[in-house]
């Protein structure tokens, strides 16, 4: 829809200026958008093949569990792991793409637990031992899930505004400046035949005298 404005000679710098504006941003816009949905797509790959390979080998790392469990007293293997829990902590540092900030996730682990060899089978510290080591996998596998969707979500709101620019800014004020320079011409043209006909008349007068 196009905006009213007043048609005159600053109204039409104006707008000249926002339109030159306008096509800069978008352009900007644009080229963001374009390297947001490049670095979109390189991490959905990055992701996809992650979660195949979790997906795929996690079942393995549990199979130890299961083992212990059976080689061990009811419940002792749960009592164990309970009794010798502590807190993981993960930092979290951050990385820029595009003003996109995208985490890293890093985790400082705690000492290998301690309980009784006496009521778990041996084979609780493989299992344990083996899940501490893949735990960097499924943190990367987190951090590449988490950027995915901070991407996705950049994308269409960039998509947005490259939509706005270019469907509904550009065109209105593009618009407007061809409706001010059009009635500016007929403004112009009514007042150079008001000055020819004015002329002619002062001729007229002229020669009559």
């Amino acid at each position: 829809m196009r905006r009213k404005v007043n048609p005159n000679r600053m109204e039409l710098l104006r707008l000249r200026r926002r339109y030159a504006l306008a096509l800069r941003g978008h352009k900007m816009v644009k080229d963001k958008l374009e390297g947001l949905v490049k670095e979109f797509l390189s991490l959905s790959r990055d992701y996809r093949d992650a979660r195949a390979a979790v997906d795929r080998e996690l079942p393995a790392l549990l199979v130890p569990f299961v083992l212990a469990r059976l080689a061990s007293p009811k419940g002792a293997v749960d009592t164990a792991l309970e009794h010798s829990r502590k807190p993981l902590k993960i930092d979290v540092t951050y990385r820029r793409v595009l003003n996109v900030a995208l985490p890293h996730y890093e985790a400082s682990l705690p000492p290998m637990p301690q309980y009784s060899l006496l009521d778990t089978s041996g084979g609780l510290d493989l299992a344990v031992s083996r899940l501490r080591d893949y735990l960097p996998r499924i943190l990367r596998l987190a951090e590449l899930e988490h950027a995915v969707w901070l991407l996705a979500r950049e994308v269409e709101e960039t998509r947005r505004r490259v939509n706005a620019l270019e469907y509904v800014l550009i065109p209105e004020l593009r618009g407007s400046i061809k409706s001010i320079k059009a009635k500016l011409d007929e403004m112009e043209r009514f007042h150079i035949s008001r000055l020819m006909k004015v002329k002619e008349l002062l001729e007229s007068e002229r020669s009559t005298l």
